[in-house]
């Protein structure tokens, strides 16, 4: 009783924010629901009377709720079928998520960027734009506005990549199985994958959709080793700072392991999409839930101020991203 009365009212104003921008998601799909629950969440916050009554509940939505979201991620990760088809693209897959994080880091340093956008400008562009900062706030723990910012910056590219790459891809001579692969390895978000693939098949007349997506989801498992990794180098620094022994409990995300035994049970029992779609759908909602638990949180003006570096380094990862995916398949004989 005590958690329902302290965390009900946050709950419910998150609830409601979600509801609409889940709607405008469907229809708007490159901007996508996370993006319209923290715009919503950052004008409502401005006119809350009372925000000590809805912190709580808010607090719980953006990180309990957020970190469900993963977990649900995994009944739709079929691991047999994503890594029999997804393993052509995987020395690609590998390239990019590396080239992703050494520009991450390379524009940390020279830009002076805080740790933690950094981070996750790095980790969105490279594995898969929301989900992996959604994997990933918790375990170098993110504030709400670093989160909120990198959310941002992976949608402005992703809103241009889903415009000009099928025009792009034309261009310089890409086959329908090379942008397949190239829009499975160098955008970032699934929505705007699928919009890429769509419009691309739209004009070629060809089936791009299905290889995209396929390859998309062989990236998401990338979340595994990068929170793993992410989380014993925070408990390294705090032991660091704090003099204190490592401690492999405190550092361990348990919430990945569920996100990997979810994906374990789905492959193991092969159970079957209408088991997993409502699954997947409610995984997608808590992530819009948390986004506008993250918007209430988000100083909106604090967040325009300190945009540009983020967003110059959201860039570079994405031309980064982008040359590599195609260089490695021309190395690789694909294009």
């Amino acid at each position: 009783m005590n958690f329902i009365k302290r965390n009900s009212a946050g709950i419910l104003l998150c609830l409601v924010i979600a509801i609409p921008a889940w709607f405008l998601g469907q229809l708007v799909p490159v901007v996508g629901g996370p993006v319209f629950a923290i715009l919503i969440g950052m004008v409502v916050t401005l006119f809350l009377p009372n925000k000590e009554t809805v912190n709580p509940g808010v607090t719980f939505t953006s990180k309990k709720i957020l970190q469900t979201a993963v977990v649900l991620l995994g009944f739709g990760m079929n691991l047999t079928e994503i890594l029999a088809k997804g393993k052509e693209s995987l020395p690609i897959i590998i390239a990019t998520i590396s080239t992703s994080l050494i520009i991450a880091y390379i524009m940390y340093k020279l830009l002076k960027l805080e740790k933690n956008s950094a981070i996750l400008v790095g980790v969105g562009s490279s594995i898969c734009g929301g989900s992996a900062i959604a994997a990933t706030a918790p375990v170098i723990d993110a504030s709400d506005e670093e989160v909120a910012q990198s959310i941002s910056v992976i949608f402005l590219f992703n809103v241009i990549a889903a415009l000009i790459f099928p025009a792009l891809g034309a261009a310089i001579g890409l086959g329908n199985h090379g942008f397949g692969i190239f829009a499975g390895t160098a955008i970032n978000d699934t929505s705007s994958v699928t919009a890429a693939a769509t419009a691309w098949d739209g004009i070629h007349g060809s089936n791009t959709l299905a290889l995209a997506a396929i390859i998309k989801m062989t990236r998401t498992l990338a979340i595994i080793p990068i929170t793993l990794v992410l989380a014993f180098l925070q408990q390294r620094n705090e032991k660091s700072s704090k003099g204190s022994a490592f401690s492999l409990k405190k550092s361990f995300p348990y919430f990945v392991l569920f996100f990997v035994l979810a994906s374990v049970v789905t492959t193991i029992f092969q159970l079957p999409v209408s088991v997993t779609a409502p699954l997947k759908d409610l995984s997608k909602f808590f992530i819009v839930m948390a986004m506008a638990a993250i918007g209430l949180n988000t100083n909106i003006v604090k967040l325009v101020k300190t945009g540009v570096k983020p967003i110059l380094t959201g860039f570079c990862c994405w031309v980064g991203i982008s040359i590599v995916s195609l260089a490695m398949q021309h190395l690789l004989g694909i294009w």
